[in-house]
């Protein structure tokens, strides 16, 4: 993972999609177990309201005394925020609903857009010792989302296999398109990962198709199947790389793990 513009810290990635319901909370929970279980050392920040990455990984609403809220609005170092889970090597920074409010706080604020950046980039981040720092964004394009993408080196788009999956990518594009031009010129896009697969079904092969003939290599080569055991994990408070590692659920995030891992 070593990279020249990032000598001392971690690489972080923003996992983003608009549309609701494309596995994003799944694909951040699971992708982050997976690449701890290979050796990362891995921070899952949540900056999605509803908090679901933080109850998938057992972080009760009661035991969050610093959220991500005080990380961009009350400038609480990260290292106060971050919580153990536990995976092994897996830690993360829990959201509350607090967060709802935080696009109304944020438009007074100068540094709005910026204030993920600055306490994921902060010098001090590195000596928390981060391989990967992945971001579960809120389902819509606000300001938390936008501050995610100025804060990340790359994005990750998990594109659910349905009809209309592609439609919703345009505006995306264009957010990471602005977000490139005025703020984070670096941002590139590690790429778009197709969730919700039913092999047996010809709209998923349809679906399939059509992103690889528009997107090209930008979609990973695995992708992530309907799967029970993916389902039922979160109800457990664990990924699935716990609840079953030789599911199909499992197997399959273990594979994009390597995948991003390989994408410098």
């Amino acid at each position: 993972m070593s990279d020249p513009s990032r000598p001392n810290g971690p690489k972080i990635i923003a996992i983003t999609n608009q549309k609701g319901g494309v596995g994003k909370t799944t694909t951040a929970i699971n992708l982050g177990a997976a690449m701890a279980a290979v050796g990362r050392r891995v921070l899952l920040v949540d900056i999605d309201p509803q908090g679901n990455a933080s109850t998938g990984l057992g972080i009760e609403a009661s035991e969050r005394e610093y959220t991500t809220y005080d990380l961009l609005l009350e400038e609480t170092p990260l290292s106060e925020v971050i919580r153990e889970t536990d995976v092994e090597s897996l830690w993360i920074a829990p959201a509350t609903t607090d967060l709802s409010s935080a696009d109304i706080e944020l438009v007074a604020n100068e540094k709005r857009i910026h204030l993920l950046h600055d306490s994921l980039r902060a010098p001090d981040v590195a000596d928390l010792g981060f391989d990967v720092i992945l971001i579960d964004c809120p389902p819509s394009l606000n300001l938390l989302t936008v501050n995610a993408m100025v804060a990340a080196h790359s994005v990750l788009v998990p594109l659910q296999s349905e009809f209309f999956a592609l439609e919703g990518l345009s505006q995306l594009m264009l957010t990471i398109r602005e977000v490139r031009q005025t703020a984070n010129p670096d941002l590139r896009i590690d790429g778009v990962a197709l969730t919700m697969y039913d092999q047996r079904n010809n709209l998923s092969k349809q679906v399939e198709a059509d992103a690889r003939e528009n997107l090209g290599d930008l979609v990973f080569k695995t992708v992530i199947p309907r799967n029970v055991r993916l389902s039922e994990a979160p109800s457990f408070a664990m990924p699935v790389l716990s609840y079953d590692p030789m599911s199909k659920g499992s197997l399959a995030y273990s594979a994009l793990a390597q995948e991003v891992l390989a994408r410098k």
